[in-house]
This record gives structure tokens, C-alpha cells and sequence, in this order.
């Protein structure tokens, strides 16, 4: 087993492919440079699991997937076409479409990650016991984006619940932008694994000030060597904790994501097995 992994959040729109690559052919070839990836299609609408298990077959028996939850078990609520189901149904569904990724093994983690404005309160901590509950044969993975949790009185209390809970807590590098950004918390909760996320540091660009590009311009962010840099130690302290870390760069709106982590396998002087054959000379 690789104790670290680094890959990217979403594998569609790197660059990483030949001109005109086919869709269909892209996951396979992401397989060649990144041992796992950020599944984040899920999150705007849960994928068939012919979908799921077609994405399984495509890659290499080591390979792992980080499947962000459905928007609506997060509180981010329903796209306008989006089909009505109560709480319930999508539950049902969601852990359907998980199914081919858990019997292969290379389901990593379900990533639940919460709204900037969802902060610590009694309500939101039982909402969190439900989703634990309702996917307990599930590894999952909690982000939170309010501040609240990690202010010096809530911290501790924030880490023990999840331990608590048996829920993996999400490590995020991100803009320090106020009350909808977290700080560094490079804490594990859970012995098997920890994610570390990172976001990009664009402290202007975080929060939404109406623009229409917000999403974009958020994410877009370039690390310095030196940035990486202070993450090795981090990384190291990790590693006497948890089975497996697991290194996600989002920082790709303007394409940066994948230059971020193989500067960080370099970094950390790993060497994956088991990428997908036709593309182990990239590394």
C-alpha cells in the first residue's frame, strides 16, 4: 500500500491529455500520473452506478476514489431540474451509487464537505451524527469551511467529536478570508487515513463578492515551492498517525492543480506502484 497518495479534484479538465482526447478516455490516462482522485461530479448529481462501476474497471487495483457527497445531504440544497426526493431517497440512492467503488476496494472515503455558513451549533452536530449513522458501513470524511469550528474554545471539542464519531477529519490549506475559511488543523481523528485538501491561498478571491466568475477566481492560485515546503513536516507528523494520508490539490481554475502535486510527490520523494502502465514514464 502507498501511505501517501496525491492526485487532483476531478480528472476531466487537466493538462494532461493529447489534443482531442475523448472524455471517455481521460480517467485512464489520469491513472498514469495520480493514484487517486477527488470525485466531485457526485456532488452536483449522484452518478448510476454503471457509471460508478465503468470508472472502476478503467483503473488500476490500487487505484482510490474520494466521492464528494450529494449537495443536497450537505446543506447546499437542490439544483432548479434536479429530481424532488425526500432526505431518505437520497440516502438510498447515494450509498447505491457507492456500492461498485466499495466492493472493489477503491473506495477511499465519501467527503462530506459543509457550507461556509455552516458553524458550530448543537443543530449542525446532530446532523452530523445522522449522516454518520445513515452511511455508517461508509469511510467518511468531514470538511468543514465556518470558522467557528476551530476557534481556540471549539477546537478541541470539533477533534474529539469526530474521533467520537469515527469520522475522518479533512485537513484544509485555504485563504485565511475570515469567517468562511478554516485554518490549518493538521490533527487526525481517524487511524486509518486523513485528507489534506488544498485550496490555493487567494485571499481576495475567496469569499463570493458578486462576480460571476466567483468559483473560478477563488480556486485560482499558484503554491511557491516554499508553501509545499512547509507542508513536509506536517506531513510527516501525519504519517505517525494515520495508515494513510491523502494529498488532493483543488487549486485548478487557471490549471495549476496538477503542477501543485507532482511538486509535492517530488517534495516527499515518493514513487507510486501500481499507475497505470502506458503513462509510468511521466513520473
Amino acid at each position: 500500500m502507498n501511505r501517501i497518495l496525491v492526485g487532483v479534484c476531478g480528472w476531466g479538465d487537466h493538462d494532461l491529455y493529447p489534443p482531442g482526447t475523448p472524455s471517455r478516455d481521460k480517467l485512464a490516462i489520469y491513472a498514469g500520473h495520480f493514484p487517486v482522485v477527488e470525485l466531485d461530479s457526485t456532488y452536483h448529481a449522484i452518478a448510476p452506478p454503471e457509471r460508478m462501476e465503468r470508472w472502476v474497471h478503467e483503473t488500476p487495483d490500487s487505484f482510490r476514489f474520494v466521492v464528494k457527497a450529494y449537495r443536497e445531504l450537505t446543506g447546499h440544497g437542490r439544483l432548479e431540474r434536479a429530481p424532488v426526493r425526500s432526505w431518505q431517497e437520497i440516502v438510498h440512492d447515494m450509498k447505491t451509487s457507492l456500492q461498485p467503488m466499495k466492493r472493489s476496494g477503491k473506495l477511499s472515503m465519501v467527503l462530506f464537505q459543509f457550507p461556509p455558513w455552516y458553524d458550530c451549533s448543537a443543530r449542525h452536530v446532530r446532523y452530523i451524527r445522522k449522516v454518520r449513522e445513515a452511511f455508517r458501513d461508509f469511510p467518511v470524511a468531514i470538511e468543514f469551511r465556518n470558522q467557528s469550528w476551530f476557534t481556540p474554545h471549539y477546537q478541541e471539542k470539533t477533534l474529539h467529536f469526530l474521533e467520537q464519531e469515527q469520522l475522518i477529519h479533512v485537513v484544509c490549506d485555504e485563504p485565511q478570508a475570515g469567517q468562511g475559511s478554516v485554518p490549518i488543523v493538521p490533527a487526525v481523528t481517524h487511524p486509518d487515513t486523513v485528507l489534506v485538501r488544498f485550496h490555493g491561498r487567494n485571499v481576495d478571491g475567496w469569499n463570493n463578492t458578486g462576480r460571476p466568475d466567483w468559483r473560478d477566481v477563488r480556486y485560482a492560485y499558484r503554491y511557491s515551492e516554499e508553501e509545499l515546503d512547509e507542508w513536509v513536516p506536517r506531513i510527516r507528523e501525519l504519517q505517525k498517525k494515520a495508515n494513510q494520508i491523502i494529498l488532493l490539490f483543488n487549486n485548478n481554475s487557471q490549471g495549476d492543480a496538477v503542477d501543485s502535486a507532482k511538486m509535492m510527490i517530488r517534495k516527499l520523494g515518493l514513487n507510486f506502484e501500481g499507475l497505470a502502465p502506458r503513462q509510468l514514464e511521466i513520473l
